[in-house]
């Protein structure tokens, strides 16, 4: 598979944490250049391509092209990015968050799509990274999807040596609570109202919240609530008139915790600043038949055998199955690898979910 391994290089090689213009250049060019399929760039930079348009439901294999940003070791003197290849892995910013997927994801829709009865798409967003920009700008444009497999990392998730179908993931809402009260001098504390002393009973009550659980299609997804900063106060000598708490929460799809109990403190209000859906596979018809496929390629493989899970983090699969679309993600990253100073694939695993997606496309 070198023609999988040079296109994750390619791709991998193009900076795209401040701008994905060049990687979606390069994607789109690609497209028209390999396929057949109508290629649509749209004014957000997304790339969307499609193949027996209106036949049928669809089926997608979705990825995004934006990155963190790199470590300064991840980056060429000329501006491009550091691409290196040892010990069966390619390694750069963006291997397995997610250019290596979206590789595989483009080869199997051009190597597949022209067997399938119905109609595949491949769409690969922008701003996946900060919050889903891209794919919530395609689904106002009015982009409709009916089945997608996000390929965002799932493998050894059940152990090692596969890649897992993940039936459902976790959302994350991030919330302040902005604690007000009234500046005194520290040594007539009385006088004042401390807005620090209010946070603390605020976080109190957050401690004390009911955490909710789900089920999807017989696997449980737990949620957790966490404060993870608290800022408070001017001087040592002075009464603070405002602190803020900000709160890292992991939601589940159908629950959140009740934060706005906090508000039951005088002078505090809670504020979201982002949320992002949680998934959940509503057809197990069709997450029976990723994973039947997926198991067939990992036996013909000798790897070992993948499960249905669950996946902690938040992806574009969640904005996609918040408008209708039925989601699994499956794909080559594994825990501990994306944003990290030595990230990187593994092009063995690679090639396994190329195979399982040129499979499911062609079958479609």
């Amino acid at each position: 598979m070198d023609e999988l391994h040079e296109l994750t290089a390619d791709l991998v090689s193009i900076p795209s944490h401040r701008d994905e213009t060049a990687v979606g250049d390069f994607i789109e060019a690609w497209l028209r250049d390999e396929t057949d399929a109508e290629v649509l760039r749209d004014e957000s930079e997304n790339v969307v391509a499609r193949a027996n348009s209106g036949v049928g439901d669809s089926l997608a294999l979705v990825g995004h092209h934006d990155v963190v940003p790199p470590a300064d070791r991840q980056v060429t003197d000329s501006g491009d990015y550091v691409v290196e290849t040892r010990d069966g892995r390619l390694y750069g910013r963006g291997a397995s968050d997610m250019k290596g997927a979206v590789a595989a994801s483009m080869l199997a829709f051009r190597d597949a799509a022209a067997d399938a009865s119905r109609e595949v798409a491949f769409a690969s967003f922008v701003g996946e990274e900060v919050g889903g920009t891209g794919v919530r700008a395609a689904l106002d444009a009015g982009l409709e999807l009916d089945y997608a497999i996000v390929a965002e990392g799932s493998t050894n998730y059940s152990g090692p040596a596969r890649t897992d179908v993940a039936v459902a993931h976790r959302g994350r809402r991030a919330s302040t609570l902005v604690a007000t009260g009234t500046a005194s001098h520290a040594s007539e504390p009385e006088q004042g109202e401390n807005a620090v002393y209010r946070a603390c009973d605020a976080v109190g009550v957050v401690r004390e919240l009911t955490v909710p659980d789900a089920e999807v299609l017989g696997h449980a997804v737990s949620g957790s609530v966490a404060v993870t900063e608290i800022d408070g106060g001017s001087a040592w000598n002075v009464i603070p008139d405002r602190c803020e708490v900000t709160i890292d929460e992991r939601t589940v799809p159908g629950g959140y915790a009740d934060l706005s109990q906090a508000e039951s403190v005088a002078g505090v209000e809670w504020v979201v600043g982002q949320d992002l859906p949680p998934m959940a596979c509503d057809d197990a018809d069709f997450a029976d038949r990723v994973l039947d496929v997926s198991r067939a390629v990992h036996e013909s493989r000798g790897d070992e055998t993948p499960q249905q899970v669950t996946k902690p983090h938040a992806t574009d699969a969640g904005w996609l199955a918040q408008a209708g679309t039925t989601c699994v993600v499956y794909g080559p990253s594994e825990p501990g690898e994306a944003h990290t100073e030595d990230e990187s694939v593994s092009l063995d695993v690679l090639e396994r979910c190329y195979e399982t997606y040129r499979e499911l496309v062609e079958g479609w």
